[in-house]
């Protein structure tokens, strides 16, 4: 702090020009002084500040208040004061690049990539973070893409030594990643974990005694829930490293969803959702019941640091209980608010992403809708899908969703009007996006589908069964050559490939979404 304090100190006496007092009206101040008043003031006063004197223009142009105008607008939060020699040009720069962004994200103007890997077989869930992807297939293999960077080679996961039988392996049925490691759960009860940072053998490896419902990673550090049966274990690393089970839990009845909450400091806390049932599930504590309705099954689930929210079936025949997304309060385990009043199923819900006092949920009756928490009350609702929506993410300005028909919508919020639309053949089952990019995920309902002949030589054959993950980037930055899609640079030189694979014939600087 005292390091901060005193490089601030060194930009004002720099900035100021030698200017001891400034006159304010009637009465002279000191320049500390009115650098104090002028920090209230924002882009727009400054600027019209500037044009009062010239001693008032360089008050209003110093250092301390654009550098701190830039990181209270979100823009170089890491970045220090002597970073920069121009503020005021960074924070220009940084809006024009964000004004850029926004005209590309509603054009549809960046470059797309598809994410495939034709060993794997078929497509059984995706997972990502900053980025990151991970993919698990019904070979049994796990693999990772770094969509960062275009021309990043993705490393197959190993499995675990002595795993690699005669036969066929088992079925990924869940992935997870966070910033430092990647998990992956297969269908006999086996668990694997990677460190991003070390290599492709795991770090650890535990087993439950039958299939594996669900499965949860923290958002940062390391600690892995998973539900098997009336089970839920608990794994993390000690101080020295080693792994060990911190908690398992005994339940009355089969998990659907597992989250763990964010940020929370100790012991770590889980949120099971079973059939219609929520349990709060703390270490070092017995499980304690956070909702239970006999004979309303829970549809959907989401967790951010202070607050679970899940979709409940409603009774059918019952026009006061219809289908609702009721939102507690972690701390104290009381309800605070119950959300909608829809004939259809609750499908999906982003609480941790969306924009704060906001939610946003997919319903079976095609329909997003976004939800004020303040006010209990919703603020816009979408008529996205031909059948039922099944992934939804939102920010600020702009709501994706996906639909069980492989439809990917990009829709304004404030405006209620669809920007653009992607379609692919299955399931959209996982989206995530940032300020600059997309990752989607259409996976297959049908891991063996007949007929198929998916273990055939030609790996060409039935490609519509696989599944496909596209990645989406639009950010300015990175519309260079090396980001554009590789049959775009290819030299031509390569006599073999499949015929249907070629999308352009002619390279381009820039590639419209299509």
């Amino acid at each position: 702090m005292a390091a901060g304090s005193s490089e601030l100190e060194l930009f004002r006496r720099r900035w100021r020009n030698e200017i001891n007092e400034v006159p304010f009206f009637d009465i002279q101040l000191p320049y500390e002084l009115a650098l104090k008043i002028f920090q209230y003031l924002g882009r727009t006063e400054l600027g019209r500040c500037a044009q009062v004197s010239r001693t008032w223009k360089v008050l209003a142009e110093d250092e301390v208040l654009w550098y701190r105008l830039c990181q209270q607008e979100g823009y170089l939060p890491d970045a220090s004061i002597s970073d920069c020699s121009c503020w005021k040009l960074a924070l220009q720069d940084c809006r024009a690049k964000e004004r850029t962004l926004r005209t590309n994200w509603k054009n549809r103007i960046g470059a797309v990539s598809q994410l495939q890997y034709e060993l794997g077989k078929v497509l059984c869930d995706v997972h990502s973070c900053d980025g990151v992807v991970i993919a698990g297939y019904t070979s049994g293999d796990v693999r990772l893409w770094d969509t960062r960077t275009w021309d990043y080679t993705a490393p197959i996961l190993e499995p675990v030594h002595g795993s690699a039988d005669p036969g066929p392996q088992p079925h990924v049925s869940f992935v997870r990643i966070n910033s430092s490691l990647a998990v992956a759960a297969y269908e006999d009860g086996t668990v694997n974990v990677w460190s991003l940072m070390i290599g492709r053998e795991p770090i650890h490896h535990y087993q439950h005694n039958q299939r594996i419902q669900a499965l949860a990673l923290g958002l940062e550090g390391a600690v892995i829930a998973s539900a098997s049966g009336f089970q839920v274990k608990v794994e993390s690393p000690d101080d020295r490293g080693y792994w060990q089970t911190i908690a398992q839990f005994e339940i009355q009845k089969l998990v659907n969803f597992l989250h763990l909450v964010p940020d929370v400091v100790g012991s770590p806390v889980t949120i099971a959702a079973a059939e219609d049932m929520v349990y709060l599930l703390k270490a070092e504590e017995s499980g304690k019941v956070l909702h239970s309705v006999y004979g309303l099954p829970v549809t959907c689930l989401d967790v951010s640091p202070s607050e679970a929210a899940f979709g409940v079936k409603g009774f059918g025949w019952l026009l006061n209980e219809t289908n609702k997304i009721l939102l507690y309060n972690l701390e104290t385990g009381q309800c605070l608010t119950k959300l909608g009043s829809s004939l259809g199923d609750f499908t999906c819900v982003n609480l941790q992403n969306s924009p704060p006092w906001m939610l946003v949920t997919g319903n079976k009756d095609r329909r997003v809708r976004v939800y004020d928490l303040r006010r209990s009350k919703s603020l816009c609702s979408l008529y996205a899908h031909h059948l039922g929506v099944s992934a939804v993410q939102m920010d600020d300005w702009k709501i994706v969703s996906g639909g069980e028909e492989g439809l990917v919508c990009v829709w304004d919020q404030r405006m209620g009007t669809k920007l653009w639309e992607m379609h692919a053949r299955h399931p959209v089952r996982h989206i995530w996006f940032n300020t600059h990019s997309l990752i989607t995920a259409n996976i297959p309902d049908e891991k063996n589908p007949r007929g198929a002949s998916i273990m055939d030589d030609d790996l060409t054959a039935h490609r519509r069964h696989r599944g496909i993950i596209y990645a989406y980037e639009f950010s300015v930055d990175q519309l260079a050559r090396e980001s554009v899609l590789p049959i775009c640079r290819s030299s031509y030189d390569e006599v073999t490939g499949y015929n249907y694979n070629i999308g352009l014939a002619v390279p381009y600087d820039n590639i419209l979404v299509t």
